[in-house]
Order: C-alpha cells, then structure tokens, then sequence
C-alpha cells in the first residue's frame, strides 16, 4: 500500500489537462490543483513545520480542502479537521488538544476563536500564500503507517476524542468504498455534507482513478438536483437524513438523479421503511456502509443490487477489516444472537490522540469495540441493532429503540423517530418516543399506539408517545438521544 500523495502525484501526471477540482466559481485541472498543493507543501516547510506537526482547518465547504490533503500528505503533516457547525468553545477544545501549529479557514470562523496559534485566512492570504510559492516544492519521506490525520468524534458522551488515522487506514477506507459504488474512470464525485468527516473519504477515491471531485456548500434538496444534473455527478456521499429530506421533498423529481450511479448512505441508521421509501422513488441507486470515525465508512458494505432485498442489513464485512459480534466476556456468539461488533485490521485506526486511557478501553488487542450492537446470519449479512449504552432495561429485559423506532417508521406520515428509555419507580426504565410528522398525512398519538400494538411485544410498546416538530441533530446529522432524555426530564417535572 502506498501514501495519500503518492497517489495524488501519479494521477496528476496521469491526467494533467483532466478537471480535478471545481466549485461554482473556479476549477482547476490536475496540472494547476497539483501545483498549487506543491506551493502550499513549500510553505509549510519554509515556515519550520515538521513532520508529524497538526495542521488544523476550519472552514466550510470549499475545494482547498482537497488541496490541502494532497500538501499535508506530501509533507508528512498531519490534518485536524474541524466541524465549522460546532461551538467556538468545542472548536477550542480541539485546537488545545491536537496542539495546532497552524490554523488555516474563513476569517469570519477563525476569528470566533481564541488566537493561540497562527491564522492562514482563506481566499486573499491563502491565495496570495500560494502565489508567493509557486513553482516551489517539497516531499517529506512518507511511510504508509505515518498519521495523516486526526478526526475528532461529536463527543456526545463527552469531550470529542481525536482518532488517529493513518495513510494506511484512509486508503483502506478508499479502496472499500470505490468498490461499493462501482466507481470507475468515467466518474464525477460530487461533494454536499461536509468535507470535514464523511465525505472526506470518499475525496481519496478520486485519487485511485483521477477523477474530477465537484464541491456544493450547501443543500437544498430542489437545488441540489438540478446541479447534480449540470455537473453530471455520477457518485455521492450523503446522511440518511439528507436522502429523507430530498425524496420526501414535495417537488421530488427522479428523473434529475439520471446521471447518478451511486449514493453512499452512511453516518447514522435508516429505517426500512424510509429505505424502501427511497428505493422505490428514485430508483436502485443506493449503497450503504457502517463504520465509524474509528474505522472509516466500511466496516460493512452494501452494494446497490442486494440493498432491496436486504433492507434492515448493513451489508458484510469489508474487505480490509475482520469482524466479530462478542458477548461481554469476549466470546464470539452464535449467528443470529446480539452481542458487541468489534473490528480488527487495515480499517482501524491507530487511537486516540493524547488519550491512552480511552485507547486502551477501545482497541484491546487490536480489536476495535465499537459500542454498536449489532448479529449476523449464516450468510455472513450483519445487522445493526442499537448503540450499546442506548439499550432500554424494562424489567429486566433488553428493549433496543431501533426496533421500536422502525415500527414507528411504518406510519407513512412520519418523517423521522427517536426512541430512549427514561427511568421508572417499577420497571427500571420506560420506552418513550418522539416522532416528527412529514406533513402528508395526519398523525396522531393514537394511532402510533395502536401501530406499535399491531407490531411489538406489549412491553417493548412506548409508554408515552410525543408529537414534535423536530428533533436535535448533531453538526453531523445524528439525533442527540442525550438531549431528548433532557427535555424529557424538563417537560415532566
């Protein structure tokens, strides 16, 4: 295996006349994007930064991230991406930790934050950077095992932790993640979440093929389609919940994914029925993956022509990972029993930055413990049951919110669900549910009482139902169950 550079390079001499990047404004063919990676890698080294120094980037969706991977993959820096949606004070958190040697973003992000390390602003000052550099430039020896970057978790338990991944790990991820979506030479990547976690991954598959990466920094579902059409995007990382909003859009037009080949869907759950939802509105064009930061995107995979007939399955294990479902002394269970999903190989990262503790509690042995919950069947097909520390006690017996949240889900006026157990005098802890109507049909508590009645045992059924007009999302997409148990406690007291 080779190096995130390496690979960069040889494509750019492959492809020197070939767009490689773009956005609405600007685009760059391999020759410049490559020389203007150069320019940024001499200035990096003409300002005294070292291998293994973190480089820290804050700043929305533009295509200088892309630039820059190829700068600090070719310098032996290390990236430390950070959320721009989270706090200024969460932001700090990251740069302290990481112990930035340089901050690199839009002023009117970097300027929320204290100054204890040198700014590099966007546009004028980067610009002017790699005017002053160019025709310059500098390759640090690389090994495959050297970090690359440090990607911090939401920290929805606590403070984020920075997971350690190196040039082995993202290539790992790159080359899993090109096969699930069948990409090849004639491809566009076109990029909407954010290009700081998961989209981030997919940016390295262009890499492997030379292919041209399109930069959106916004999504709004009816716009979306239409550049999708006019840049010819054949290939797409989107969240479940952004595939939620676009097919239930009401101006929802399949025939404006004509020139997609794949969706990857990843980064939280999808209910069977949105799936089947998404499916059947805009044709067999999806993808899934289950990872995590730990282990990016393809600790299972999905491919298009098998998602449809299975719709509650994350797919089989990827193929630069080993994976086990454990009971909680470690012992590998039978198929078909629920125990602990642990991970082991190329995948998976090195740890977590500065945090011995917190290592050692995830990787034992090499294994990743991933907290998810999760069986498998005799054909080798895995299924994600619920995170480990969100399973509800109800007298004694394990009830696991996605199973009630994908009954829930069933009701064709709901637009998305949030299940948590909350504690009580007699049985531990009580189911309660939370659901967001889509508008098209009406929904009542009542109703969704009477759904769960057809469809679940009587004591995994939700003791109170609440109607609301939406649920808290992380900067990533993921519900924060930690906040819907707080307003809970708020509205009961």
């Amino acid at each position: 295996m080779e190096t995130l550079g390496q690979l960069a390079v040889r494509s750019a001499h492959a492809y020197p006349n070939k767009i490689a990047v773009k956005d609405d404004k600007r685009s760059f063919t391999y020759k410049e994007f490559l020389a203007r990676a150069n320019a940024l890698a001499a200035f990096f080294h003409a300002s005294g930064f070292r291998k293994g120094d973190r480089i820290g980037i804050l700043m929305s969706n533009r295509l200088e991230h892309i630039e820059l991977d190829v700068a600090v993959a070719l310098t032996g820096l290390v990236k430390v991406p950070l959320n721009y949606r989270l706090h200024p004070k969460e932001h700090k958190y990251m740069i302290d930790d990481s112990q930035l040697s340089l901050l690199i973003g839009e002023k009117n992000l970097l300027d929320t934050v204290d100054k204890t390390v040198p700014f590099l602003y966007m546009n004028r000052d980067f610009e002017e950077t790699i005017s002053q550099f160019t025709g310059q430039s500098f390759v640090e020896k690389v090994d495959e095992d050297d970090l690359f970057a440090i990607m911090y978790t939401s920290g929805t338990t606590g403070n984020p932790k920075g997971v350690m991944l190196s040039h082995r790990n993202i290539i790992a991820g790159a080359l899993s993640l090109s096969q699930v979506c069948e990409v090849d030479y004639n491809d566009i990547i076109g990029h909407v979440a954010p290009l700081t976690h998961g989209a981030n991954f997919l940016s390295h598959v262009a890499w492997l093929f030379g292919l041209t990466q399109v930069v959106y920094n916004k999504f709004e579902p009816e716009e979306f389609l239409d550049v999708l059409v006019e840049d010819n995007i054949s290939v797409l990382f989107l969240v479940p919940t952004m595939v939620n909003l676009m097919i239930q859009h009401p101006k929802f037009d399949a025939s404006k994914l004509a020139t997609v080949k794949s969706i990857n869907m990843a980064g939280s759950p999808i209910a069977a029925s949105k799936l089947q939802e998404a499916l059947d509105k805009a044709g067999n064009i999806f993808v899934e993956t289950y990872g995590q930061v730990e282990a990016p995107m393809c600790i299972t995979m999905m491919p298009r022509n098998e998602i449809h007939e299975h719709l509650d399955s994350c797919g089989r294990i990827g193929v630069f990972v080993d994976v086990k479902i454990v009971d909680d002394e470690g012992n590998e269970v039978p198929y078909g029993e629920v125990g602990e999903i642990i991970a082991k190989g190329s995948l998976v990262m090195q740890g977590y930055w500065n945090n011995e503790k917190a290592t050692n509690e995830t990787l034992k042995d090499g294994w990743l413990h991933t907290g998810d919950l999760g069986k498998r069947d005799e054909f080798g097909y895995v299924y994600i049951v619920d995170r480990k520390k969100d399973v509800i006690i109800s007298g004694g017996v394990n009830i696991y919110p996605r199973e009630v949240e994908e009954v829930l889900n069933l009701h064709k006026g709901v637009k998305e669900t949030c299940v948590i157990g909350i504690p009580d005098d007699k049985w531990g802890e009580s189911v309660i549910a939370f659901v967001v109507p889509n508008g098209r049909e009406e929904v009542t508590v009542d109703q969704l009482i009477v759904l769960c009645k057809e469809n679940l045992a009587s004591f995994k059924k939700p003791k109170e139902v609440f109607i609301v007009d939406e649920l808290p999302k992380s900067s990533y997409g993921k519900i924060l169950k930690r906040e819907m148990k707080t307003q809970h406690e708020e509205v009961s007291k």
